[in-house]
């Protein structure tokens, strides 16, 4: 039986406590959060959802979490900003990690996390759940086995709406420094499927804007990337979407075929041809599934057998390095090669500022 801390009690957090409930060889033993009602409810909620009333330590202070030896992993579901330093501090205390996206906010913290759990053989996960969706499981199987034969261009759009209100209830969200932007928080999971699908990118070019000055943070990102393999590639996010949530969408271009997966969930066809395997369209057709619970199924697979999970700190890397070099691409006003050796949020500050500047 796997041991497990839970370090931020806030909205996210709720989703890890519903999978963690459904887990029978997994106990959360510890809760922590500033806000001792967030822990009491957190608390609550597991008990409920367990049937179960077994004690369970809240820590105001994390650090106090992290000394306990007797928890085997801890879930990091602070806020973003905050991720880096605590998941190189649970890695010392000996302890396994899963944390929420993203796993920093500059590519030096990424690198020393990857350093320190390669270091201490310990494992650590970042939520991109889905990669676990059956229909993306299956549309890496179907590139990987040469169906679509050469990737020519891929593009991934994503629309959504995020209101005042939503960067007005704390007073982190939105800002380069403890948030990091649009596409670090919202549109990584995407950017991650797009690095995941078509391979390592050569070179990326893009702009961003930002139209509501409540915040410090982009809410329209625009790219063009250019894969390894030569292949081409469109990112294309706004979070200003009226007047609510129309979805998200991936496209696939190919030698033999043409895939486009969208909904608000991302787990509809919208066209599905692949030459000599019309099957593959109901192949590609998604059942109701828990992704998130398949994401944690993997991560105890990876503890116990001692393996990096499907999206190790090595691998959430990639999504974050795109991302990176889009930012730099958009101070720069021109096309950015990777690797990439060196970028953090806090660059993107002067951006706002000089965009408040013009405005004024």
């Amino acid at each position: 039986m796997l041991k497990a801390g839970l370090i931020g009690c806030g909205y996210i957090s709720e989703k890890h406590i519903r999978t963690l409930a459904k887990l029978s060889n997994v106990k959360l033993v510890a809760v922590s959060d500033l806000q001792k009602e967030a822990m009491k409810n957190a608390v609550k909620n597991y008990q409920l959802l367990k049937q179960n009333q077994s004690a369970i330590a809240q820590y105001t202070d994390y650090h106090d979490m992290l000394c306990d030896i007797g928890i085997d992993f801890v879930i990091v579901a602070a806020y973003s900003g905050m991720h880096a330093a605590i998941v190189k501090e649970a890695l010392k205390n000996h302890k396994h990690v899963l944390v929420e996206k993203p796993l920093a906010l500059s590519l030096a913290d990424a690198d020393e996390i990857i350093q320190i759990s390669e270091m201490l053989n310990k494992q650590v996960l970042v939520c991109h759940q889905l990669r676990y969706l059956p229909i993306i499981s299956k549309l890496k199987q179907v590139i990987e086995k040469k169906q679509l034969g050469n990737l020519h261009f891929a593009s991934i759009s994503m629309r959504i709406n995020r209101s005042d209100d939503y960067f007005a209830n704390s007073t982190w969200k939105g800002t380069w420094k403890k948030d990091g932007g649009m596409l670090i928080n919202q549109g990584i999971h995407l950017i991650d499927l797009f690095t995941w699908l078509m391979g390592n990118i050569k070179e990326v070019y893009g702009d961003i804007t930002r139209n509501r000055k409540n915040k410090e943070i982009e809410d329209v990102a625009a790219g063009i990337v250019t894969f390894s393999n030569q292949a081409k590639g469109l990112i294309e996010a706004n979070t200003i979407t009226k007047p609510a949530n129309l979805g998200y969408q991936l496209n696939i271009f190919a030698e033999k075929g043409t895939i486009s997966i969208g909904g608000k969930g991302l787990q509809e066809i919208i066209h599905c041809y692949v030459e000599q395997h019309p099957e593959l369209e109901s192949e590609l057709q998604s059942n109701a599934t828990d992704e998130h619970l398949l994401m944690y199924k993997d991560f105890i697979e990876a503890i116990q057998k001692n393996r990096p999970p499907l999206v190790s700190a090595k691998e959430s890397r990639k999504a974050l390095e795109t991302i990176f070099a889009l930012y730099h691409s958009a101070l720069k006003k021109q096309p950015v090669p990777l690797p990439l050796s060196a970028f953090s949020t806090e660059e993107m500050i002067t951006w706002s500022k000089k965009g408040d500047e013009y405005n004024d």
